[in-house]
């Protein structure tokens, strides 16, 4: 049977969290940033993969395909753990820029960027591919006809028309990212989920941290869920 006695004895005390609000939103504000760079470094490695793979070049196809498929076939904490302490072993190490600041210069914090941006990137690749496969076929040579090279046309042409297509999804991704980037606190980036540690350190409350931290968390995709379904609105009514 369960044993009800000792939850008489919790106290919940949201009041003693007054205190600690900067600590949160400090937090929420590197997590923010972390992710809008991973999504950032995630569209610039994706497009580079899906260009890859509709090049005429095998190798160029073999790279990017192994990328997405090694990316996607392991886990986002095993990739952060090997690019943190595995590469460290053969002397391959993101540097700390302490320019920056304590937090965003750290090199603990650049490395979780790099990692979660070649993550997102095996991900918005398929988005892109997908995106482009969308356009007409006839839009290239519409684009060659005019005098255009491939690259001309992939450009100013189809690209164009593909971000529309995933420009919902990137978003999506955006959010995601805000949810996934908390993995980063199990190596000491202080981003919101981090953020617990510390107030449960120093006022041994736990539940109250966790609940503050989640409804950061549901705010935060909440209203850039709101903010995509206004953008998909308005890309259906210019279209």
């Amino acid at each position: 049977m369960l044993d009800f006695s000792l939850v008489s004895a919790v106290v919940i005390d949201f009041g003693k969290m007054t205190k600690w609000i900067p600590t949160f939103i400090d937090g929420t504000i590197v997590t923010i940033v972390l992710s809008l760079l991973t999504v950032v470094i995630g569209c610039v490695l994706g497009l580079i993969a899906t260009l890859m793979k509709r090049s005429n070049s095998k190798i160029l196809n073999f790279v990017a395909a192994a990328y997405t498929q090694v990316i996607r076939g392991t886990p986002i904490l095993l990739q952060l753990y090997i690019w943190l302490y595995g590469f460290t072993l053969i002397g391959i190490a993101i540097p700390a820029m302490p320019f920056l600041g304590p937090t965003y210069g750290s090199r603990v914090f650049l490395t979780a960027v790099v990692a979660l941006g070649i993550n997102s990137g095996a991900y918005i690749c398929e988005l892109l591919r997908g995106g482009l496969d969308s356009v007409d076929k006839g839009q290239m040579e519409a684009g060659r006809s005019l005098g255009l090279t491939s690259t001309q046309t992939m450009r100013y042409i189809i690209i164009p028309q593909a971000v529309k297509v995933v420009l919902p999804g990137l978003c999506n991704e955006f959010i995601m990212m805000i949810k996934e980037s908390s993995i980063v606190s199990v190596v000491g980036v202080f981003d919101v989920m981090y953020t617990s540690n510390i107030v449960k350190a120093s006022t041994y409350s736990v539940f109250e941290p966790l609940i503050i931290i989640a409804v950061i968390y549901f705010v935060l995709t909440s209203v850039l869920t709101a903010a995509i379904g206004v953008i998909e609105r308005k890309m259906n009514t210019d279209a």
